[in-house]
Protein backbone atom coordinates (compact mmCIF):
# COMPACT_ATOMS: atom_id res chain seq x y z
CA UNK A 1 0.00 0.00 0.00
CA UNK A 2 1.27 3.73 -0.69
CA UNK A 3 1.94 5.97 1.93
CA UNK A 4 0.35 9.11 2.42
CA UNK A 5 2.43 11.93 2.76
CA UNK A 6 1.52 14.72 5.64
CA UNK A 7 3.65 17.70 6.11
CA UNK A 8 7.26 16.34 6.11
CA UNK A 9 6.11 12.95 7.11
CA UNK A 10 5.08 10.05 5.41
CA UNK A 11 2.26 7.73 6.92
CA UNK A 12 2.23 4.08 5.56
CA UNK A 13 1.02 0.67 6.46
CA UNK A 14 2.90 -0.86 9.02
CA UNK A 15 5.42 -3.91 8.27
CA UNK A 16 7.11 -6.74 10.35
CA UNK A 17 10.50 -4.33 10.50
CA UNK A 18 8.23 -1.93 12.44
CA UNK A 19 7.48 -4.14 15.24
CA UNK A 20 11.04 -3.23 17.09
CA UNK A 21 10.60 0.22 16.86
CA UNK A 22 7.13 0.06 17.87
CA UNK A 23 7.70 -1.57 21.11
CA UNK A 24 10.35 0.64 22.01
CA UNK A 25 7.96 3.91 21.16
CA UNK A 26 5.62 2.33 23.71
CA UNK A 27 8.12 1.61 26.10
CA UNK A 28 9.29 5.14 25.62
CA UNK A 29 5.44 6.79 25.73
CA UNK A 30 3.62 4.33 28.49
CA UNK A 31 6.10 2.79 29.81
CA UNK A 32 5.85 -0.65 31.92
CA UNK A 33 2.53 0.73 34.44
CA UNK A 34 1.04 0.13 30.29
CA UNK A 35 0.42 -3.78 30.54
CA UNK A 36 -1.49 -3.54 33.88
CA UNK A 37 -4.04 -1.23 31.90
CA UNK A 38 -7.72 -2.82 31.10
CA UNK A 39 -6.97 -2.34 27.22
CA UNK A 40 -3.61 -3.36 27.40
CA UNK A 41 -5.22 -6.52 29.18
CA UNK A 42 -7.37 -7.12 26.51
CA UNK A 43 -5.07 -7.29 23.70
CA UNK A 44 -2.55 -9.95 25.63
CA UNK A 45 -2.19 -12.65 23.08
CA UNK A 46 -4.40 -11.05 20.40
CA UNK A 47 -2.72 -9.68 17.30
CA UNK A 48 -3.71 -6.47 15.91
CA UNK A 49 -5.32 -5.86 12.51
CA UNK A 50 -2.46 -6.19 10.81
CA UNK A 51 -3.92 -4.32 7.82
CA UNK A 52 -4.77 -1.12 10.05
CA UNK A 53 -1.44 -0.74 11.47
CA UNK A 54 -0.28 2.69 10.54
CA UNK A 55 3.44 4.39 11.13
CA UNK A 56 4.88 7.87 10.64
CA UNK A 57 8.30 8.19 8.91
CA UNK A 58 10.44 11.27 8.42
CA UNK A 59 13.52 11.32 6.90
CA UNK A 60 14.07 7.90 7.53
CA UNK A 61 13.18 8.67 11.35
CA UNK A 62 10.59 6.52 12.91
CA UNK A 63 8.41 9.38 14.50
CA UNK A 64 4.79 7.27 15.63
CA UNK A 65 2.63 4.28 15.25
CA UNK A 66 -1.23 3.45 15.83
CA UNK A 67 -3.03 -0.08 15.82
CA UNK A 68 -6.26 -1.44 15.92
CA UNK A 69 -7.21 -4.43 17.88
CA UNK A 70 -10.74 -6.83 17.47
CA UNK A 71 -12.79 -6.71 20.31
CA UNK A 72 -16.35 -7.43 21.34
CA UNK A 73 -18.56 -5.38 22.76
CA UNK A 74 -21.35 -7.35 23.81
CA UNK A 75 -22.14 -9.38 20.61
CA UNK A 76 -20.86 -6.64 18.20
CA UNK A 77 -17.69 -7.20 16.71
CA UNK A 78 -15.62 -3.27 16.86
CA UNK A 79 -12.11 -2.08 16.85
CA UNK A 80 -10.62 -0.81 19.68
CA UNK A 81 -7.87 2.03 18.93
CA UNK A 82 -4.74 1.97 20.57
CA UNK A 83 -1.85 2.30 21.53
CA UNK A 84 -1.67 5.91 19.68
CA UNK A 85 2.52 6.73 20.14
CA UNK A 86 3.92 9.67 18.97
CA UNK A 87 7.91 10.26 20.30
CA UNK A 88 7.85 12.91 22.94
CA UNK A 89 9.90 15.32 21.21
CA UNK A 90 7.15 15.48 17.85
CA UNK A 91 3.96 15.87 20.18
CA UNK A 92 2.01 18.68 18.65
CA UNK A 93 3.16 18.49 15.16
CA UNK A 94 -0.33 16.68 14.03
CA UNK A 95 1.47 12.97 13.72
CA UNK A 96 -0.93 11.59 16.35
CA UNK A 97 -3.83 12.69 14.42
CA UNK A 98 -2.68 12.17 10.48
CA UNK A 99 -2.11 8.37 12.04
CA UNK A 100 -5.47 8.13 13.11
CA UNK A 101 -7.13 9.44 10.56
CA UNK A 102 -5.49 7.36 7.62
CA UNK A 103 -6.62 3.88 10.43
CA UNK A 104 -9.94 5.34 10.47
CA UNK A 105 -10.34 6.09 6.85
CA UNK A 106 -8.56 2.34 6.50
CA UNK A 107 -11.18 1.05 8.49
CA UNK A 108 -14.39 2.46 7.51
CA UNK A 109 -13.14 1.24 3.55
CA UNK A 110 -12.93 -2.51 5.48
CA UNK A 111 -16.73 -2.02 6.78
CA UNK A 112 -15.80 -2.00 10.19
CA UNK A 113 -18.87 -0.23 12.13
CA UNK A 114 -17.20 1.16 15.57
CA UNK A 115 -14.07 1.84 16.87
CA UNK A 116 -13.53 2.22 21.05
CA UNK A 117 -10.68 3.60 23.19
CA UNK A 118 -10.07 4.82 26.56
CA UNK A 119 -8.76 8.54 26.18
CA UNK A 120 -8.79 12.32 26.93
CA UNK A 121 -12.05 13.43 25.42
CA UNK A 122 -10.89 17.02 24.07
CA UNK A 123 -8.20 15.29 22.07
CA UNK A 124 -9.74 12.21 20.61
CA UNK A 125 -12.74 14.72 19.37
CA UNK A 126 -10.65 16.16 16.78
CA UNK A 127 -11.28 13.24 14.67
CA UNK A 128 -14.90 12.60 15.97
CA UNK A 129 -14.99 10.45 18.74
CA UNK A 130 -17.66 11.18 21.73
CA UNK A 131 -18.11 9.79 25.37
CA UNK A 132 -19.85 6.61 25.40
CA UNK A 133 -22.56 7.03 27.74
CA UNK A 134 -21.59 6.05 31.34
CA UNK A 135 -22.02 2.14 32.11
CA UNK A 136 -23.17 1.22 28.09
CA UNK A 137 -19.31 -0.27 27.29
CA UNK A 138 -17.47 -1.80 30.31
CA UNK A 139 -14.11 -2.74 30.33
CA UNK A 140 -12.98 -6.14 32.64
CA UNK A 141 -10.81 -4.08 34.99
CA UNK A 142 -10.83 -0.42 36.10
CA UNK A 143 -11.54 2.15 33.55
CA UNK A 144 -12.83 6.00 33.76
CA UNK A 145 -15.90 5.75 32.62
CA UNK A 146 -15.57 9.72 31.21
CA UNK A 147 -12.74 8.33 29.12
CA UNK A 148 -14.37 5.66 27.40
CA UNK A 149 -14.59 6.69 23.91
CA UNK A 150 -16.21 5.91 20.49
CA UNK A 151 -16.92 6.72 16.78
CA UNK A 152 -19.41 5.65 14.78
CA UNK A 153 -18.32 4.62 11.17
CA UNK A 154 -21.47 3.50 10.21
CA UNK A 155 -24.96 5.46 10.61
CA UNK A 156 -26.09 4.42 14.66
CA UNK A 157 -23.15 1.72 15.27
CA UNK A 158 -22.98 3.22 18.64
CA UNK A 159 -26.82 3.99 19.43
CA UNK A 160 -27.12 0.13 20.16
CA UNK A 161 -23.84 -0.46 21.11
CA UNK A 162 -23.86 -1.59 25.29
CA UNK A 163 -21.99 -4.54 27.24
CA UNK A 164 -18.78 -6.10 28.37
CA UNK A 165 -15.44 -5.36 26.05
CA UNK A 166 -13.82 -8.79 26.08
CA UNK A 167 -11.51 -10.43 23.45
CA UNK A 168 -12.47 -10.73 19.63
CA UNK A 169 -9.93 -13.90 19.60
CA UNK A 170 -7.02 -15.00 21.18
CA UNK A 171 -3.83 -15.51 18.53
CA UNK A 172 -1.54 -16.46 21.00
CA UNK A 173 -2.19 -18.41 24.35
CA UNK A 174 -0.83 -16.19 27.54
CA UNK A 175 -0.60 -17.33 30.95
CA UNK A 176 -2.61 -15.56 33.44
CA UNK A 177 0.29 -12.85 34.28
CA UNK A 178 0.13 -12.43 30.43
CA UNK A 179 3.71 -14.24 29.50
CA UNK A 180 2.73 -16.09 26.85
CA UNK A 181 2.80 -20.06 27.11
CA UNK A 182 5.96 -22.12 26.78
CA UNK A 183 8.14 -18.81 28.24
CA UNK A 184 11.34 -19.62 30.08
CA UNK A 185 11.53 -18.50 33.79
Amino acid sequence: MEGIASRMWEIRQETPSDALHIEQLAEHSFGPGRFAKSAYRLREGVDADKDLGFVAIEEGAFRGSVRFWPVYVGRDPVLMLGPLAVQSDQRGRGIGIALMNRGIEAARARGHRAIILVGDPPYYSRVGFSAIARGRVMFPGPVDPARVLGLALADGALDTLEGQIRRARLDNPVCADGAPLGAAE
